[in-house]
């Protein structure tokens, strides 16, 4: 895996592959708290957590994953730290796919990347 692919996926923004069942939009705070909640968010390398008072934690590709978050108009904004390197601020939509949750970013207009709930 190139850097810049574990960057893309990192960001939640890399896209998906395969064919989807129709997305649920989660518009809702708690309604997105009751799916991550005591979970692993996991995806090639990376592992997070999304906790309840607005932190994000975990690894990914051996780097310690930092962050905080919070829900604005129907929309999971967070700003994210890969190591040392500042990843940036990005408001996303979150859909269930299937048995994923998918992170859309850009307020659902750009990137896709799908986690596995553990």
């Amino acid at each position: 895996m190139t850097y810049r692919t574990a960057l893309t996926a990192l960001a939640l923004c890399a896209v998906a592959s395969g064919a989807s069942a129709e997305l649920q939009v989660v518009k809702d705070q708690s309604d997105f708290l009751k799916l991550v909640q005591g979970r692993d968010l996991t995806r090639m390398g990376i592992t997070l957590q999304v906790t309840e008072n607005g932190e994000i934690t975990g690894r990914a590709f051996g780097k310690k994953v930092s962050g905080a978050w919070k829900w604005q108009d129907s929309f999971f904004c967070r700003s994210l730290y890969w190591g040392s390197q500042n990843m940036g601020d990005n408001c996303q939509q979150v859909a269930l796919d299937g048995d994923d949750i998918r992170f859309t970013s850009d307020r659902g207009a750009g990137r896709h990347a799908n986690f596995d709930l553990k």
